[in-house]
């Protein structure tokens, strides 16, 4: 047998186990340390601009052609676009998870290259860009400056780029930096066209004296080779090449006259080095600042990220100009750490909690050491075989590990109790005991060991989130409990060996109060199942009843997919009327930090003008607040809590007149999706419109705040922003000989701008951009003041070749695989699920929505849909595996059906105290009940492995060999499981940073293994008997008794 060889050699098997410790003390400094695994799906990002384009303009000629040749690259689980009025397009492709990132650039740059023929060439002077794109963001660093009109934000936004961004770049991990609030310097060529008009002149003629004038020059070398012979010396020739400064852009000519006289830029036109860009702000708590979001690399490790960047800032601090700091303004890393923090704190009482249970169990301090020696080899082991396979520690490897200190005692537990039985009940010297009980339990020990094995083997034939977040903590779990059999069958009964002594006589009051509670208890758990067995019929009508109640209360607790998180912040969106300008927004956002950092439990705002968190875009009416709360150990307070912030932040935003907007917890995944809640995508299949489409999203809005399940519905589309048309006379323009173009051309330079070349500053490249002054393009008869120039040489005015004409339009075009959609976001309502909002969502389209009308998922509810269908399955291969697993184990097809036959009793106590909490089946939740399947076939194979030993070595029958097992069993089974209980007990009662999660998988595992203890294991032996009665064909010898035992021979030490 194989534990004899340690039972004889106790410090070898002492050896074996330091062996794993240290191991996995070693392994612990190179584990990284993340919230959660990589389970967010890679994205690719396709950006590029067209200055002055319309949206209309932008989805017809950019989003068109690449759309069509990106769509359906391999592993793309969907794409989304935007076409903003401010001539941005962005495409983000979005990719299965563990899809390779890098191949998956280089495949979408690939199809954009084949679309590039087709677009604008002004589209293609701007650049077409396709990048990887974290959309995890780690934290953002503000700077803060004491005077702004100093330091204002064009200073503090080009000192970021030239000073921090290179620098913070290269910190390991960091996949990205964004500047929020960016204003890049840019030579801003400011036309007057009044001035124009007097001298001749028009927008084209300054593009074009621009573009002659400010060129690189290269030109060339003296003695070069090849060259005369007793050529001594070679000079590279410069000469003036891109302008600098913005006196040598006003100096530059325009027109020489016919006199001579030149006519130069700055006769025509104001020069300023500006901005590139003013189409958004940023403040930080009310104050003017600018801000980078740090964006983690896939599979990076944002602590170390963060760490990283503080490092680096406080260093480049250094050389900041006086009146200049930074401060971390949004840290991410607050919430990871935090949420490790509670799970260390969880798991460290689960293991005082443990080794108290198995104390009180087996009442001896040298008895008690055998299975809590258990615990570090089993947890600390495993961590080597964590980084052994590139894994980290997270929230669910750690509370793989937090369930595990319950099961990993459980095969040590069943050791020890069996050997004290026999030294007790047949005087045997401690290590013949030893040897004794090992020949019994070896086969359960291994069994229970293949039954938590094989459950979660499915698990790793999940794809997907799901399949990532189950297989961390499957491979926790099952690691652990490998740890702990290989312990139980080496060092534990070579510690039986030494350690163990005959029960004393003598104990103190409360062990001999506990013991005769647990004999009484004994008694009457043998007592009724034996009447149980007798009324057999009955017994398996009770059954039928609570299979059918776990079944029906595993269908009617609402789904979900993860629970909501009190993360640290939140947002808040706000809207204003359409066509409204960036200055009432930053007016709005304003109002909106000093009443957000009025709140109890705020700690900081950062606001951003000019830009919508809900849509991802940059437009002039939007505004958008992220608000950091104060670290969760001083927000004890409920007003303080993350719900009541949300609910004070939403009641003034409601009576808020001038902007529509509303606070939102953020997603569950950072940077699955742009806020908690489902995410609707209405597709326009049938080519109606924009404002058909606006208008099917408002009616399904207006349906949603009708349903009680709903709320916090929002269609962020709008297609009736004011919009002018210029309706121009073609046969006009092209008989007075004006290119078309040239028309196209001066309204794009003067009302957009027109991106003439470019410039050399700071040791970076900027844009040269001539646009009209702010005076000239600020009222619509603006537009009429503009000319051309004719085929004559004469200045033609636009408004003789043009009418306006008012108009509504989108103020952005989105897109979702193909077609124009619109997005709508909602949550459910308290005392609903997810899963319950989407089935509303569905009904209500069916009840809406035309047959010109699609609608698809995406984000988080993308996910959870796809985890839906994988459950099920994975729970009915979870108990085919086991089966499986015991059927070769036992050479039975019987014996493993009387084992699975108790699992419905810890499912319907799983559901039932998760209904009970108000929970949903979310994906932690399913974790537990696929991990009760294992939990409650241990108690089984406790009673039906020793029964099948009776039955076969000493021919019993199936009656008194089930009622022997389940007597002596009884103690093993309840040591085993209130040991895992009460281990399980921090999870349950969980607060703090990541308490949602840890609290469903702890009421899961609570309840069915409560439910499977207290009802369960009356029902193991009589399921035995039912099923060897129906199965088997042995002949079966008549039963001893069928009655209960007298009290005197159930006694047990």
């Amino acid at each position: 047998m194989f534990s004899i060889f340690f039972i004889r050699r106790p410090i070898f098997a002492s050896v074996v186990s330091f062996f794993v410790v240290i191991l996995g003390l070693v392994s612990i400094p190179a584990l990284p340390i993340e919230q959660t695994p990589n389970i967010t799906p890679p994205t690719v990002q396709v950006t590029t601009s067209y200055p002055g384009a319309s949206p209309e303009v932008l989805a017809q000629t950019i989003a068109m052609p690449i759309e069509k040749e990106v769509n359906g690259v391999d592993d793309m689980i969907y794409m989304s676009s935007m076409c903003s009025n401010d001539g941005r397009y962005t495409l983000t492709v979005t990719f299965e998870v563990g899809t390779d990132i890098d191949m998956a650039t280089v495949l979408v740059q690939n199809r954009v290259s084949i679309a590039e023929p087709k677009l604008p060439e002004e589209v293609k002077r701007q650049g077409v860009t396709t990048q990887k794109q974290s959309t995890n963001m780690v934290m953002v660093v503000s700077l803060l400056a004491e005077d702004t009109e100093r330091y204002d934000a064009i200073y503090q936004s080009n000192f970021i780029d030239t000073k921090l961004v290179d620098s913070l770049k290269r910190v390991p991990g960091v996949g990205g930096v964004t500047v929020f609030g960016a204003k890049n310097y840019g030579m801003r060529i400011w036309l007057d066209p009044a001035r124009l008009k007097a001298r001749g002149l028009t927008t084209g003629d300054v593009l074009n004296a621009i573009r002659e004038q400010n060129v690189q020059v290269a030109a060339g070398q003296i003695g070069a080779p090849p060259t005369t012979e007793g050529t001594e010396f070679t000079y590279t020739i410069n000469t003036l090449g891109r302008l600098a400064e913005a006196s040598e852009y006003e100096d530059m000519i325009v027109k020489v006259g016919a006199d001579g006289s030149l006519v130069r830029i700055r006769d025509v036109a104001r020069v300023e080095l500006g901005a590139d860009n003013y189409g958004q702000s940023m403040t930080f708590d009310g104050r003017v600042s600018i801000g980078m979001g740090i964006y983690q690399l896939p599979g990076a490790n944002a602590l170390s990220i963060a760490e990283g960047v503080q490092a680096q800032m406080e260093e480049l601090a250094g050389s900041f100009p006086p009146g200049l700091t930074f401060t971390i303004a949004y840290d991410s890393t607050r919430f990871i750490e935090a949420s490790i923090d509670e799970v260390f704190s969880s798991l460290l009482i689960a293991v005082l909690l443990v080794v108290l249970t198995v104390y009180v169990f087996l009442q001896d301090l040298r008895t008690t050491l055998i299975p809590s020696a258990t615990i570090p080899v089993s947890l600390i082991g495993t961590l080597f075989v964590m980084n052994a396979l590139g894994m980290s520690i997270n929230t669910l490897s750690l509370f793989g590990i937090v369930l595990a200190i319950g099961i990993v005692v459980d095969d040590a537990i069943v050791v020890v109790e069996n050997t004290m039985r026999i030294i007790d009940e047949e005087k045997l010297p401690a290590k013949e005991a030893t040897a004794k009980a090992m020949g019994q339990i070896t086969g359960p020990v291994v069994a229970t060991t293949l039954v938590l094995l094989a459950v979660f083997v499915p698990t790793a034939m999940m794809a997907g989130i799901t399949g990532r977040l189950y297989q961390q903590f499957a491979i926790t779990i099952s690691v652990a409990t490998v740890f702990s059999s290989v312990n139980a069958l080496t060092l534990s009964p070579a510690l039986c060996g030494i350690l163990l002594r005959p029960t004393p006589e003598k104990r103190n009051f409360f062990f001999r109060g506990f013991e005769r509670i647990l004999d009484s208890s004994r008694r009457g758990y043998v007592g009724l199942a034996t009447r149980l067995i007798r009324r057999l019929a009955i017994a398996m009508v009770l059954y039928a009843a609570f299979l059918g109640g776990a079944v029906f209360g595993f269908m009617k607790v609402p789904s979900g997919f993860l629970p909501d998180e009190d993360q640290g912040f939140v947002f808040v969106n706000a809207m204003l009327p359409e066509g409204a300008s960036l200055e009432r927004s930053q007016a709005v956002l304003a109002y909106l930090e000093e009443n957000l950092l009025a709140i109890p439990g705020v700690e900081h705002t950062i606001g951003i003008g000019g830009y919508s968190f809900l849509d991802g875009v940059n437009t002039a009416n939007a505004a958008s607040v992220i608000v950091t709360l104060d670290p969760w150990e001083d927000r004890t307070e409920v007003e303080q809590s993350v719900a009541s912030i949300l609910a004070r932040a939403n009641g003034f935003l409601h009576s808020y007149q001038p902007a529509a907007g509303f606070a939102f917890s953020p997603p569950p995944i950072s940077g699955l999706g742009n806020a908690g809640g489902f995410e609707y995508k209405l597709e326009d299949r049938g080519g109606v419109g924009p404002l058909q489409l606006e208008q099917f999203a408002n009616d399904l809005v207006l349906g949603g705040f009708q349903d009680p399940v709903l709320g916090r519905m929002n269609n962020s589309f709008r297609a009736s922003t004011p919009q002018l048309y210029l309706q121009l006379d073609r046969e006009k323009v092209k008989r007075l000989g004006i290119p078309l173009q040239t028309v196209f051309d001066t309204l794009q330079a003067n009302l957009g701008s027109a991106y003439a070349n470019d410039f050399n500053a700071f040791g970076r490249t900027y844009k040269v951009m001539v646009q009209a002054d702010l005076a000239y393009r600020d009222r619509v008869d603006d537009i009429a003041r503009l000319e051309v120039r004719n085929a004559a040489g004469d200045m033609v005015p636009l408004s003789t070749l043009l009418a306006v004409e008012d108009q509504v339009g989108p103020r952005t075009i989105f897109r979702y695989n193909n077609y124009p959609s619109a997005t709508i976001t909602g949550a459910a309502n308290p005392g609903y699920s997810s899963g319950q909002a989407i089935q509303a969502m569905a009904a209500l389209s069916e009840r809406t929505l035309s047959s010109s009308m699609g609608y698809e998922w995406s984000g988080t509810t993308y996910q959870e849909l796809k985890a839906g269908s994988d459950t099920i399955k994975t729970f009915g291969l979870a108990l085919l595996f086991v089966f499986l697993f015991l059927a070769a184990q036992y050479e039975s097809w019987a014996t493993p059906l009387a084992v699975l036959l108790s699992v419905p009793f810890a499912i319907l106590g799983g559901v039932a105290l998760t209904a009970a909490r108000g929970m949903d089946n979310n994906v932690y939740t399913q974790i537990g009940f696929v991990m009760l399947i294992g939990l409650a076939a241990k108690n089984a194979i406790m009673i039906v492995e020793f029964a099948k030993q009776q039955v076969d070595e000493e021919g019993v029958s199936f009656v008194d060999a089930a009622i022997e097992g389940a007597r002596l069993r009884y103690r093993a089974i309840l040591m085993t499981a209130f040991s895992f209980l009460l281990g399980v007990i921090p999870l349950v009662i969980a607060s703090g940073a990541g308490a949602g999660s840890r609290r469903s998988l702890g009421t899961a595992v609570f309840g069915g293994m409560l439910v499977a203890t207290i009802v369960g294991i009356f029902w193991i032996p009589v399921l035995y008997v039912f099923v060897m009665k129906v199965f088997s064909r042995k002949p079966q010898p008549a039963a001893a008794s069928t009655s209960p035992p007298p009290a005197g021979a159930t006694a047990e030490a």
